[in-house]
C-alpha cells in the first residue's frame, strides 16, 4: 500500500467525500444516502423484532412449566 505521511483524521474523510462527489455526482448523493437510511432502519427493526421475537419464545416456555 502507499504512505500517506502527514494527512490523517479529518484529511482522509475531506478527500473521500471529495472522491465520492466526483464520482457519483452531486445530484445522486441523496439517492444515496436515502437508501443507505432505509437500510439501517430496516436492520434495527428487524433486530429489534429477532429481540421481540425470542422474548416472546422465553414468555411461552415459562408458561409451559
Amino acid at each position: 500500500m502507499f504512505y500517506l505521511g502527514v494527512i490523517g483524521g479529518p484529511q482522509i474523510l475531506i478527500i473521500v467525500l471529495v472522491i465520492v462527489v466526483l464520482f457519483f455526482g452531486g445530484k445522486k448523493i441523496p439517492e444515496l444516502m436515502k437508501g443507505l437510511g432505509k437500510g439501517v432502519n430496516e436492520f434495527k427493526n428487524a433486530s429489534k423484532g429477532d429481540q421481540t421475537a425470542s422474548d416472546a419464545e422465553s414468555e411461552d416456555e415459562k408458561e409451559s412449566k
